[in-house]
């Protein structure tokens, strides 16, 4: 008989999904447990029985964390995104006593898919180390075409209720973790009000991005993207060398005007949740200004990308996944942070006003086997906030938790991991 598993969960997506996945885990046999640092962690967390509270400072959470381990026994640490402090310490911890790490992201494919991996993600991924000729041979005994996109989970403005529900319960009820830090810059109140503030301007902001989309696709004239991040994201924080959104557009801005012809045309797209927190807007104008740029620089508030990627010349961001719809279209990239696709087969290593001037296109076969490579092993159907997204994503990503080996190794080994049939999900 095979020991019993016994998972902790850390902090997860906004919303129910780590809830619903201890539960199928707890089904299959598994103790469960949840550690909860604030209200918002404990509303999404039904099963008072396995919810655990850490109230102390944030100084006693590895202490705490190192005896919670052992105290249970746990043998399996699960997890949303791997750089905030309190997961990072717990990583360490539990690598330090042989525990299996589940980390859960954004997918690298966006936003069709999330992303399941062991150990860590992003630049701390296992993708890191691996170069397309690996995931080539990796590949060559599988006779499974690409699969399709499946159909969109409507995630965009659960994403933001949960959001804004999330930070509601911490702001509101304390109770007794008034000793918990974010791992944002800014106040859980003002995080709230943003997410409350985006909530409800979603309709005049789609409208305006749609005619600010219109107006670039319509404008006759070639353009570049510039695929702008969340300056207080953790990929954009940890894996970049930029300490701000303004430095990244400054050196952005700086190679357009030096390099790209004097009728091209550059479109800053912004993130779909940028919220104001940082001075984009400002930035821009006072780039515009500086390099003489007006008429040619255009700025658009979020949205969907596949109108303006069928009609740019290259990208440009830090890391964002967004890039990788723009290889997808064998568009050239230049990528100036650390990522899970910075592979020189389709990553340009010009300079910026080089790459502005006459960028180098990728090799579009050997992103097409990444792309395949990523789908057989982390990239898992589904979604974590609407319940659609959910159900899909669950039906795949316990078996995967509870197989001996990672999604990479799966595939080594000539054992990938079940696909679903997304040809038959519905709209």
């Amino acid at each position: 008989m095979r020991p019993t598993r016994r998972f902790l969960f850390l902090q997860g997506p906004h919303g129910p999904f780590f809830h619903r996945l201890g539960c199928l885990l707890r089904a299959a046999g598994c103790e469960v447990w949840r550690v909860g640092f604030n209200r918002g962690d404990a509303a999404f967390w039904f099963d008072r029985n396995s919810y655990i509270p850490f109230h102390g400072n944030p100084e006693n959470w590895p202490e705490a964390c190192a005896k919670l381990l052992d105290e249970k026994g746990i043998t399996d640490l699960v997890l949303y995104g791997d750089v905030r402090a309190i997961h990072a310490q717990a990583i360490e911890i539990a690598h330090a006593r042989g525990l299996t790490v589940h980390v859960f992201e954004e997918g690298y494919l966006r936003p069709w898919w999330i992303s399941y991996e062991r150990g860590g993600s992003n630049a701390h991924s296992r993708l890191m180390d691996k170069s397309v000729p690996d995931m080539q041979a990796a590949l060559a005994e599988l006779d499974l075409d690409l699969p399709d996109a499946p159909a969109h989970w409507g995630d965009m403005r659960h994403h933001i209720f949960y959001g804004m529900l999330y930070h509601l319960f911490v702001v509101a009820a304390p109770g007794r973790y008034r000793a918990y830090r974010p791992h944002r810059d800014i106040t859980v109140m003002k995080e709230f009000r943003l997410y409350l503030r985006r909530l409800l301007t979603m309709p005049a902001t789609a409208l305006q991005r749609k005619i600010a989309t219109w107006r670039i696709t319509h404008g006759g004239f070639p353009y570049h993207l510039c695929l702008m991040q969340l300056e207080h994201d953790s990929s954009f924080r940890a894996h970049s060398p930029f300490a701000s959104m303004t430095e990244f557009l400054e050196q952005v801005v700086d190679g357009f005007a030096r390099g790209a012809p004097s009728h091209h045309h550059l479109v800053l797209k912004a993130h779909p949740l940028e919220d104001g927190r940082a001075p984009v807007r400002a930035t821009i104008r006072r780039l515009v200004e500086h390099y003489g740029l007006d008429g040619r620089v255009h700025y658009l508030r979020g949205g969907k990308l596949a109108a303006l990627m069928n009609e740019a010349r290259s990208a440009v961001t830090v890391n964002s996944t967004a890039a990788q719809q723009a290889l997808w279209r064998g568009l050239p990239v230049k990528a100036m942070g650390r990522s899970v696709y910075d592979k020189p087969e389709f990553v340009s290593d010009q300079p910026l006003d080089e790459f502005f001037a006459d960028p180098h296109r990728p090799d579009s076969r050997a992103y097409r086997d990444y792309r395949h490579y990523l789908l057989e092993t982390s990239q898992v159907a589904g979604g974590f906030y609407s319940s659609r997204g959910r159900r899909q994503l669950l039906r795949q990503v316990v078996d995967m938790m509870l197989s001996d080996l990672d999604p990479y190794d799966r595939l080594a080994t000539g054992r990938p991991a079940p696909r679903q049939n997304l040809k038959l999900v519905s709209g």
